[in-house]
């Protein structure tokens, strides 16, 4: 039986998502608090570079802000704050206008700066090329839907879900197409969740020892 052809990374663009509210932090951009030497976000890139050459961030209003990290910032197409879909969403349409190339987008959270390194490689083996399935991450048997490959062939349908008011939940959505689970492990360098997420002060202290653990 021949096995199906898989996504060739090039053909991937990472969507950051940073646009969230950060209510739990206290409003603002969490995504640019410093963890040890540098920001958050910093972390991810450095993360996710290694991963894929194709690279936006997601985030509304003042793109300047991001003007360092010297990639394209994208806001959300659709109106209200309608959750990580409308970042996947975002980043699809940019694939679509920009990269005619990119069959599919891969979301990163901007609060999650040990994701796994093998992130995007391992999504890709996944899912079958010829066939719009969604893979999203796995870890300690929890899924985190935001951590997700996603077929740009889908963007019309999630266009259309979006713009009918239906829920922003990312379940609700991937519940009505194909998708499969990818599991990781724990991170090797800081021995944490790879989706460990800093959606409060307190979890900024974890993330600042964690930075501190993996570079003695």
């Amino acid at each position: 039986m021949t096995q199906a052809p898989r996504i060739p990374v090039e053909n991937v663009l990472a969507c950051v998502l940073a646009g969230g509210q950060s209510r739990r932090m206290g409003g603002g951009d969490k995504t640019l608090i410093d963890i040890g030497d540098k920001p958050m976000l910093a972390h991810i890139l450095d993360r996710l570079r290694p991963q894929t050459k194709n690279i936006v961030i997601n985030a509304n209003g003042d793109p300047e802000r991001f003007a360092d990290y010297g990639l394209p910032t994208v806001a959300d197409t659709v109106d209200g704050f309608a959750g990580p879909l409308a970042g996947i969403l975002a980043g699809m349409t940019y694939a679509r206008e920009h990269c005619p190339s990119v069959t599919h987008v891969v979301s990163i959270a901007g609060d999650t700066p040990f994701f796994p390194r093998d992130l995007v490689e391992k999504l890709c083996a996944a899912v079958p090329a010829d066939h719009a399935v969604i893979a999203m991450a796995t870890s300690h048997e929890r899924l985190h839907p935001v951590f997700g490959l996603w077929p740009v062939a889908l963007l019309d349908d999630l266009q259309d879900w979006l713009a009918s008011g239906q829920s922003g939940k990312v379940l609700a959505w991937t519940d009505r197409h194909d998708s499969i689970e990818v599991p990781f492990g724990d991170d090797p360098d800081t021995g944490l969740d790879p989706f460990f997420n800093a959606n409060r002060p307190d979890d900024l202290n974890v993330a600042r020892s964690a930075v501190k653990k993996a570079s003695e």
